[in-house]
């Protein structure tokens, strides 16, 4: 049976070519032409063929994501997967490295492949730019982060909520001089769970009669990342009264803050720490991490099905899912006279 292939090569011209031919894709009329008259004579079938590289092509979707090393990514990822699996969708996973160009780069790539729809979790809350997809028609789903005035359906987690109930958590233990390590600002999950742990600490200082300021002395910004969380634990330990306890808002940046505070001599519970994001080894380590855990897979499994939804024709309005976060209790804020 004669190929697409086969006619590119007694055309003279690459299968892409034929291909755009075929799909309405732009080339010009000498070469349309040229491969239209070889089709026909070959005997190639060019309307079955093409309908099968537009099935071939719609089944792939894209999973535009920051940092695969992320555990919280890797599962999201995985609930994507076993999702878009079970109505024959394949996942091409793209990883971005919170760096807004490359994301342009991918998103770029998915509109050139045709791909079905894109599932994104954006570099940035304020340059991440999806309209290119929503011009095309492309269906397009928002996970975790979503991207400032992009009309799409979204999978968020309740970031605000489990930076207060955490945050509230630490000062019921008896902590005071609560510090908190956030994410890169302009990320959306940096925002709002720094605005969690600020509405609890600032309901408490008023309370306290202390000033407000203290707020912003023991904030750090940093980059999701190990070395990151690494770097802002060791200037908060230099400051004149270090914290006593210390909300980091990425489990990446936790692995970081531990690391400083073992090199400088501080052990949990006697300095709280509380990471938002659960991890693997959290109940082993000595003491155990205590965590604000992500429904993370859920997040990726949901995505998938609204993305599907919208591959497959559903009418109906856009739609935002908020997942609850939930504080599993360790040993790690057992409070300052614990240590």
């Amino acid at each position: 049976m004669t190929t697409i292939n086969d006619v590119a090569r007694v055309a003279g011209v690459s299968a892409a070519t034929v291909s755009r031919v075929f799909n309405g894709g732009r080339v010009t009329a000498e070469r349309a032409e040229r491969v239209r008259r070889t089709a026909e004579e070959m005997g190639f079938a060019p309307n079955r063929v093409a309908r099968s590289l537009r099935k071939q092509r719609a089944s792939v979707i894209g999973l535009i994501i920051p940092d695969i090393e992320n555990p919280f990514f890797t599962s999201l990822a995985r609930g994507v997967e076993d999702a878009a699996q079970k109505t024959n969708l394949s996942v091409v996973l793209c990883n971005t490295d919170e760096d807004v160009e490359k994301e342009r780069l991918y998103l770029d790539i998915a509109l050139a492949e045709q791909m079905a729809g894109v599932i994104v979790a954006a570099a940035s809350r304020n340059r991440t730019d999806l309209s290119a997809l929503a011009a095309r028609g492309m269906p397009v789903v928002a996970v975790d982060r979503r991207p400032r005035g992009a009309s799409v359906d979204a999978v968020m987690v309740d970031n605000q909520h489990g930076g207060e109930e955490a945050t509230a958590h630490l000062l019921s233990r008896g902590y005071r001089r609560i510090a908190c390590i956030t994410g890169p600002e302009g990320a959306s999950t940096s925002e709002e769970r720094l605005a969690g742990f600020r509405t609890v600490m600032t309901d408490h200082l008023r309370e306290q009669g202390e000033d407000e300021s203290l707020l912003r002395a023991y904030t750090r910004y940093a980059d999701f990342r190990v070395e990151g969380g690494r770097t802002a634990m060791l200037d908060l330990l230099a400051m004149p009264e270090p914290p006593d306890a210390v909300f980091v808002t990425n489990n990446l940046m936790t692995v970081g803050a531990l690391e400083a505070l073992r090199d400088a001599g501080v052990e949990p519970p006697g300095t709280g720490v509380l990471s938002f994001g659960d991890v693997p080894w959290a109940s082993l380590v000595r003491p155990s991490l205590t965590t604000v855990q992500l429904p993370s897979y859920d997040l990726g499994w949901t995505a998938a099905g609204l993305l599907q939804d919208r591959i497959g024709g559903v009418e109906r309005s856009l739609q935002t899912v908020v997942l609850r976060t939930a504080l599993q209790v360790r040993a790690s804020t057992g409070g300052p006279a614990a240590g």
